[in-house]
């Protein structure tokens, strides 16, 4: 069936609008090629943990760069981003710390949160961007345990409402407190900042954990830091000292994708064009959008069966775009979630939003 993007109709051809592949790049050539090669040289499997001899020069290769990219003393891969963020937390708060976390948080940051609690570390949880609850959190725990250590983590851009979190704000916190800002950059490495590093392009945090599985089209997840921290991770974190180690094809894979950020910033400006047409597009339609320049819009619709009818309606007209229901997201707060990429062209965004107004005209609230 031919594409018309001018007929609201079924189409053999469905726009994807739901997949974290902002870029692009998971299935670009450079990096097939470098994973093709990096097979031929290493193998497809870690083989054991890197502290035995799970390693090889493209990982130290790669976290010297990665380190670099983020303007980092050192970085560290681990086979996944989940993996990092349960390292991380999990790792460096000790028995009376207190970990506190902004409560739309990524679930792998709330996990590694209680892993660190069921090891004597305290962990609290703030009302999203609520800073007011958080500082009243740090000085409760300053006042009972004022020898021990403070992490503030959160999501840079959080998941399901493409939001961004306050950077400065809570960076004048961590100062004020004497704590660690420790931030989760799964939605915004490659896409934000001036060359891709993400929305913490000016460093305020201490501790940044990035995943490839994204904007970078592989995985992996990436811990960058100070190098102390690194080298705490490789004699502490139990998620990496007892796991394989990544394949050397992520690790080459990554490289490649960071040559792509770094030499093809149209990407990332296309996707920034994309992001603002589509909140554009749907704000004149009646719906609410973030404002903020992230690749995730939520179309929020309330009740999981309305969320449920939207999807089915989008899919029906060529949108794939699955609804998000609770315990995902909130009670009330069901949704579509539109998860943007830099190929989507004009045509495809006008398509896009007169579905969903069609809904909106079929459906009324």
């Amino acid at each position: 069936m031919p594409r018309d993007a001018g007929t609201l109709r079924a189409d053999s051809r469905l726009i994807s609008v739901c997949d974290n592949d902002y870029l692009r790049l998971r299935a670009h050539p450079h990096l097939i090629e470098a994973v093709r090669e990096a097979a031929k040289k290493w193998g497809v499997g870690g083989g054991s943990s890197r502290l035995v001899a799970g390693g090889s020069p493209v990982h130290c290769d790669l976290e010297e760069r990665f380190a670099r990219f983020k303007h980092a003393q050192a970085a560290l891969l681990f086979p996944t981003g989940y993996m990092a963020n349960l390292a991380v937390l999990s790792a460096l708060a000790q028995p009376g710390d207190l970990l506190a976390l902004d409560k739309h948080s990524h679930a792998s940051l709330i996990d590694g949160a209680r892993l660190a609690s069921a090891q004597g570390a305290m962990m609290r949880t703030f009302p999203h961007g609520r800073l007011d609850r958080l500082a009243s959190l740090l000085s409760e725990h300053r006042n009972a345990h004022p020898d021990a250590a403070r992490f503030i983590v959160t999501d840079t851009v959080f998941s399901m409402d493409g939001d961004i979190a306050d950077l400065a704000g809570l960076a004048a916190l961590r100062n004020e407190f004497d704590a660690a800002l420790i931030v989760d950059e799964a939605h915004a490495t490659g896409v934000l900042g001036p060359q891709g590093q993400g929305a913490d392009a000016d460093g305020l945090a201490d501790v940044t954990i990035s995943t490839a599985s994204k904007a970078l089209g592989s995985l992996g997840g990436i811990v960058s830091g100070p190098s102390l921290m690194i080298d705490w991770l490789v004699n502490a974190a139990r998620p990496f000292i007892y796991t394989t180690a990544a394949m050397a094809t992520q690790a080459a894979a990554i490289d490649a994708a960071l040559d792509l950020v770094e030499s093809q910033p149209q990407r990332r400006e296309r996707l920034a064009q994309v992001g603002a047409a589509v909140r554009a597009g749907l704000s004149r339609l009646g719906f609410e959008a973030c404002g903020a320049p992230t690749p995730i819009v939520p179309i929020i619709v309330g009740s999981a069966q309305r969320a449920v009818a939207l999807a089915a309606h989008l899919r029906a007209h060529g949108v794939l775009a699955p609804a998000i229901r609770p315990p995902t997201v909130a009670p009330n707060t069901a949704r579509v979630r539109l998860s943007l990429h830099c190929d989507l062209t004009d045509e495809d965004v006008d398509r896009l939003c007169r579905v969903v107004c069609s809904f909106g005209e079929s459906n009324p609230t």
